[in-house]
């Protein structure tokens, strides 16, 4: 695949999340790859927004629920978009969750292999195309049919899996959550509530993690403290930086990080300090972002 994304990007929970200023603020501090969370729909409007706002950056939907959305329409907003600005928009796609997509939700592998089909026809090229895998199967399908994958709440252990799975052509892209903070206590309760509503309430997400070897007392109410540690990047900046890297390391070629912040704090100033960590960007004090000793006081 020919876009550079960068190995980190900023990844968004909600389309609603996305504006012009924000996708503007996260280009100018060293990012290269806005990825959105939920499926927008539509015809992919704050998507578009966000790209005609910033001149490199790439932007994924992450994804794009195959139930909710006709394959053609996202065809044509894909192709919309492309004309206007090339090789700016990644198509993720995935078979959504069978707790909230429960009246449609049949035969998923299929209903994927069926959807990427329609893209094709429809002008979509293939290595423009990402899945939302987590299972083997799913993970073949992104390694042979589309340009990669891109799991959610995985670990570099994953990570590592899928590559093999997948080749060494295909695009992995993991999604991991983080926290600007070096309390133990206070960032487990942020992770928590970001991990546990809905994913430990979700079949997939559920049985995907106890393949990696979690147990049913770490899967249980609130999730044990591994299992957060595990799933949730925090701690000295030192410590969240190979925790992050941790990915690339287990064979990813680019990491969104979901930054959950602390209340009360802005999202883009949080992702500012993070491209200073990760060494995106020069963002000096002068600029007025906080020190990353007081975001975690």
């Amino acid at each position: 695949m020919s876009l550079q994304l960068g190995q980190f990007g900023a990844y968004l929970s909600s389309p609603q999340a996305v504006t012009a200023e924000l996708a503007d603020g996260l280009e100018r501090a060293g990012y290269r790859a806005l990825w959105v969370g939920g499926s927008p729909g539509g015809g992919l409007e704050s998507i578009e927004q966000a790209i005609a706002a910033t001149t490199r950056l790439v932007l994924a939907t992450a994804v794009v629920n195959i139930w909710r959305d006709d394959a053609t329409a996202i065809a044509s907003c894909w192709q919309r978009i492309q004309h206007r600005f090339p090789d700016r928009l990644l198509l993720g796609i995935g078979a959504g969750h069978r707790e909230l997509d429960r009246r449609r939700y049949v035969t998923p592998y299929r209903a994927l292999v069926s959807y990427l089909e329609q893209l094709t026809e429809s002008g979509v090229p293939a290595e423009s195309v990402l899945l939302g895998a987590l299972g083997p199967r799913t993970l073949r399908l992104a390694g042979v049919r589309t340009g990669g994958a891109q799991p959610f709440l995985t670990t570099p252990e994953h990570t590592s899996q899928a590559r093999t799975i997948m080749g060494e052509q295909a695009l992995l892209a993991p999604v991991h959550k983080a926290v600007l903070s070096d309390d133990p206590l206070r960032a487990r309760q942020i992770g928590r509530r970001s991990v546990v509503q809905p994913f430990l309430l979700l079949d997939n997400m559920v049985n995907n993690l106890r393949r990696l070897g979690y147990s049913e007392q770490d899967l249980l109410g609130q999730g044990s403290d591994r299992l957060i540690d595990d799933l949730v990047a925090y701690g000295e900046p030192e410590q969240l930086v190979t925790k992050l890297h941790a990915h690339l390391r287990a064979g990813a070629d680019h990491v969104a990080v979901e930054l959950l912040p602390e209340p009360g704090t802005e999202l883009l100033d949080g992702y500012r300090r993070l491209a200073s960590l990760l060494g995106l960007a020069d963002v000096p004090d002068r600029l007025g972002f906080p020190a990353y000793g007081e975001l975690t006081g």
